[in-house]
């Protein structure tokens, strides 16, 4: 397994592959530092960050000795989620030392809210539910912020062979295991609800929230529904192959990365409230043609 380190070679944006030194010394002293990363330099550290958690993941998956703990929420948490998440942050804090770093198991999510710098945020295992129980619809979530804002997201889902991501003004792009070569990802162009597909989370978060009415009026609304959810969800909106994803609870991990490949993908990506971005509390992430109608028939506030 290869880090990208101080010299290292990334799919770029457009699909190719190109050698890259990565950031711009800046003499301090006696000491040499590294600031002001391009996205192609960034991209390549969180393309090694994913394989490196995706050779985690795999070593545990499926084993039947998988240490599992439960959250206060109630929610699983595996010795991988931990695992994983800490092995990410050891080569962050290497390669980009003078980073913030936000991770679902062990937190900082407050210093993100307080400093508008450059923050990576990091979800281990989206999806862990699936991943305790064997269920290949899990992931790994990176996303980098700089004041607040998304300006890279990567998702990785190993067990299907996918993995998305994009920069800012650089669109959005996807590898699978049929198709090696990054291909650029566009959002569908159906403008009509009734010819729509909508992706949706489990019933029990809908439930938590009353949300079940408004969700069951919009998929009424739609020509097809699906119950994924997770992460997959907004990656085939990105794709085309769906309209409309949405989840009624969410934290910034959950869907950073996600926000960026939509809107990259010539999408909209909002709160059910429709405020715009990830850090809001819920998610809708559509082809940007339907966003509103949605927005009209969920109305769970």
């Amino acid at each position: 397994m290869h880090f990208y380190g101080l010299v290292g070679s990334c799919p770029s944006s457009a699909g190719s592959r190109r050698p890259i030194a990565v950031g711009q010394p800046v003499a301090t002293g006696s000491i040499t530092r590294v600031t002001n990363f391009t996205h192609a330099e960034d991209l390549a550290l969180a393309q090694a960050l994913a394989d490196r958690a995706a050779e985690l993941a795999f070593a545990r998956y499926r084993v039947s000795d998988l240490q599992i703990e439960t959250k206060a929420d109630a929610s699983p948490v595996s010795e991988s989620d931990k695992g994983i998440e800490l092995a990410l942050r050891e080569v962050l804090a290497r390669e980009r030392p003078d980073d913030a770093i936000v991770g679902e198991e062990f937190g900082g999510i407050d210093a993100w809210r307080e400093t508008p710098g450059r923050s990576w945020t990091i979800d281990p295992i989206d999806g862990t539910e699936s991943y305790v129980r064997g269920l290949d619809t899990w992931g790994t979530l990176i996303a980098l912020t700089v004041g607040g804002e998304v300006e890279l997201g990567l998702v990785s889902m190993p067990p299907l062979g996918k993995r998305w991501w994009a920069t800012r003004g650089d669109g959005a792009f996807g590898t699978s295991v049929w198709y090696p070569e990054p291909r650029p990802l566009h959002v569908s162009t159906i403008s009509a609800l009734a010819n729509a597909q909508l992706i949706w989370s489990g019933i029990q978060e809908w439930d938590a929230i009353g949300g079940v009415e408004p969700l069951i009026r919009l998929g009424r609304a739609c020509h097809r529904t699906r119950g994924i959810g997770d992460i997959w969800q907004y990656m085939l909106v990105a794709e085309g192959v769906a309209e409309l994803a949405t989840d009624p609870e969410v934290k910034l991990w959950d869907v950073a990365a996600a926000s960026l490949i939509v809107t990259e993908a010539g999408g909209r990506f909002t709160a059910l409230d429709g405020t715009p971005g990830p850090a809001a509390g819920s998610g809708l992430g559509s082809n940007g043609l339907l966003h509103e109608q949605a927005l009209a028939l969920l109305n769970v506030g």
